[in-house]
């Protein structure tokens, strides 16, 4: 299993398209969608982990990319400490990827 946290950016054009379902259902591929903003004709944002085999997850990366999406990995500096995650959903307001925590905070 390969995973990686994304960020993925939709242009105006694929805002309205289900795309996420797609990319799920045609690569067979797992998503945790961490934190989304979607603005109906304007562009859209979601910060999602998305898991599955790697020659899947590369197939999907392309898709994504082939329709104008914007895919970034998320830095390495960021993780999330799955011993005291229990996904609450409070962090989301001070981190970008919505329960990660960064190697140097204090409460780490």
């Amino acid at each position: 299993m390969y995973a990686k946290m994304l960020s993925l950016r939709f242009p105006p054009s694929a805002v309205n398209e289900p795309i996420v379902a797609s990319l799920i259902r045609k690569f067979d591929l797992n998503c945790n969608i961490l934190k989304a903003t979607i603005y109906p004709r304007k562009e859209g944002m979601v910060v999602m982990e998305l898991s599955g085999h790697k020659k899947n997850f590369q197939k999907g990366i392309r898709y994504l990319k082939s329709i104008g999406v914007k895919v970034e990995s998320i830095g390495q500096d960021i993780r999330r400490n799955e011993d005291k995650c229990f996904q609450c959903g409070a962090c989301t307001a001070v981190c970008p990827t919505g329960a990660s925590l960064s190697n140097d905070l204090p409460w780490r």
